[in-house]
C-alpha cells in the first residue's frame, strides 16, 4: 500500500490511499483527517473509502504534516563518516527536527537569507506504525508502518556554530518529506534499495539502504530506550556520503535548481530550491 497525506481540492486537509500512481482514494472522512491519527487509532486498512481524486487536483502535504518526534540520524554511513573526518563512535549521533521545517514532494525547499551554505542529504524516513518504549531490536520492525523519502537539508554554517546541530536543521521549510508512505510488504528487499540524490540531474549520493552503520531495527531500539515513540512519529536514518560541504570546491543548494531523493521502489522526492523572501 501507498498513502499520501494531502489538501482536498476544497482546501481541506486529508490523507489516502494511491492508487496506479495517478489516483488518490480520501480515507480522511468527514472533516478530513490525518495520516498519523489514523496509524495510531490502528485502523488504516479498514478505513471507510471517500471520494477519489486525480493526484493532479490534489495537493500534496508533508507526508506526516505534524509528527511528534522527528528524529534524525547522523554519521550513518561509513563514507560520511570518512569525508566529516569524524571518529566512528559505538552509538548512533542523534538530532532532532521541528514539524514546521517540513515541505512536501514538489514544494520548494527554501534557501535562508542568512546563508549561502545549503546542503542537501538524501534519506531513507521511517514513519512508527505502533508506539512504544524500550522496544527490543527483534520486535523493532514490527513497529513501522513505511518507508519513505527524506531530505535532510542542511544549513552548513549555522549547523557548524557550536557543536550542536540543532540551528543548522532547523530553518523553515528546509527539509523535504514524500512522497508516499510505501508499506514494508511493497518493499521485497530493504536493504538492496540504493539512495539516489541528483542536483540537478546529476547523481551525487548513491549508496544502498544496506550500508547503514545502524539499520532501521538497531536505531528504534536505541531511541526508544531513551524516549517513547508513537504512531506518526518520523526518524530519518541518516546521508550517504557525497554531501555538497565536503566537496571541492563545495557544492551548495541554490534558487532554481531540483533537487531529487530516489529511493528504489520506495519513490521519488523532488524539490526546486527558492531563497527566502
Amino acid at each position: 500500500m501507498r498513502y499520501l497525506s494531502f489538501r482536498r481540492p476544497n482546501g481541506e486537509a486529508s490523507f489516502g490511499q494511491l492508487l496506479h500512481h495517478d489516483r488518490v482514494v480520501d480515507l480522511g472522512g468527514a472533516g478530513g483527517g490525518t495520516l498519523a491519527a489514523a496509524l495510531h487509532a490502528g485502523d488504516l486498512e479498514r478505513r471507510r473509502q471517500g471520494d477519489t481524486f486525480s493526484l493532479e487536483d490534489v495537493v500534496l502535504l508533508p507526508l506526516i504534516p505534524n509528527p511528534g518526534k522527528i528524529l534524525c540520524v547522523g554519521l550513518n554511513y561509513a563514507t560520511h563518516v570518512a569525508e566529516t573526518g569524524r571518529e566512528q563512535k559505538d552509538h548512533p549521533a542523534i538530532f532532532t527536527r521541528w514539524a514546521d521545517t517540513l515541505v512536501a514532494h514538489e514544494q520548494p525547499m527554501v534557501r535562508p537569507r542568512v546563508s549561502t551554505d545549503f546542503d542537501y542529504e538524501g534519506e531513507l524516513a521511517v514513519v512508527i506504525g505502533k508506539g512504544g518504549r524500550a522496544i527490543p531490536k527483534g520486535q523493532a520492525l514490527q513497529h513501522v508502518a513505511g518507508y519513505s523519502c527524506f531530505n535532510d537539508g542542511s544549513v552548513r554554517d549555522w549547523q557548524k556554530h557550536n557543536i550542536q546541530f540543532t540551528p543548522g536543521k532547523n530553518f523553515p521549510g528546509t527539509g523535504a518529506f514524500g512522497p508516499a508512505l510505501v508499506t514494508p510488504d511493497e518493499i521485497p528487499d530493504l536493504g538492496s534499495q540504493r539512495v539516489v540524490t541528483r542536483l540537478n540531474g546529476n547523481v551525487v549520493q548513491d549508496q544502498p539502504v544496506s550500508d547503514m552503520i545502524w539499520g532501521v531495527a538497531d536505531i528504534i531500539a536505541y531511541v526508544s530506550a531513551f524516549t517513547p515513540l508513537s504512531a506518526g512519529d518520523v526518524i530519518a536514518t541518516g546521508t550517504p556520503g557525497g554531501v555538497g560541504a565536503k566537496r571541492n570546491p563545495p557544492l551548495w543548494m541554490k534558487a532554481g535548481d531540483l533537487v531529487e531523493v530516489e529511493i528504489g521502489v520506495i519513490g521519488t522526492l523532488k524539490n526546486r530550491i527558492i531563497d527566502e523572501w
